[in-house]
């Protein structure tokens, strides 16, 4: 096969878009971008495409640019890779769940930051999480046993967590129910 060609702007088959611009204005805008890092100007805000935050507006961590979350998932993983190629028996199961723990942890405070934030909506997330934690405080905690009051509990919590989150998500982002 050939080469492809690329449509021109002059063709009548292609329609020119509405923010297009002639090559003169892209240079001048690429010369007035430059002047202003000489200058060490900021620059001006970029254009969202679809309306979607951009990767240097992600929330920041809370201990700035050490990559604790990163480095946590790596952790689980190894654990989870070793307990895996071990063959198998006690030590083997503990390496495996302490690997799940510790890469959902990480996963899980990534999705507290983005949702908190109001960058991105973890609502379902999080509230599958409080109804988990219900069902081990029931369980556990208070001694239930009966499955029907467990999965009752954890539907009550899901429903009143998951009301609570998106209210939250809805006040941080600006009125968004989800992103």
């Amino acid at each position: 096969m050939g080469k492809r060609s690329r449509k021109r702007a002059g063709d009548g088959a292609s329609a020119a878009s509405a923010d297009s611009s002639t090559r003169a204005e892209r240079d001048a805008a690429r010369r007035a971008r430059a002047e202003r890092v000489r200058k060490g100007l900021p620059e001006p805000a970029a254009r969202r495409r679809g309306g979607r935050p951009g990767l240097d507006e992600r929330p920041p961590p809370l201990w700035g640019a050490f990559p604790l979350t990163e480095l946590l998932v790596l952790a689980g993983i190894v654990l989870m890779a070793w307990g895996f190629l071990e063959d198998g028996g006690r030590e083997a199961n503990a390496k495996l769940a302490a690997g799940l723990a510790i890469a959902s942890l990480a996963g899980l405070e990534l999705a507290v930051r983005e949702h908190v934030t109001g960058f991105r909506s973890h609502t379902t997330l999080l509230a599958g999480v409080v109804a988990i934690l219900t069902i081990l405080a029931l369980g556990l905690g208070a001694g239930v046993d009966i499955l029907g009051w467990l999965l009752l509990g954890a539907a009550v919590a899901f429903a009143a967590a998951f009301a609570a989150l998106r209210a939250l998500f809805r006040r941080r982002s600006g009125g968004v129910a989800f992103r």
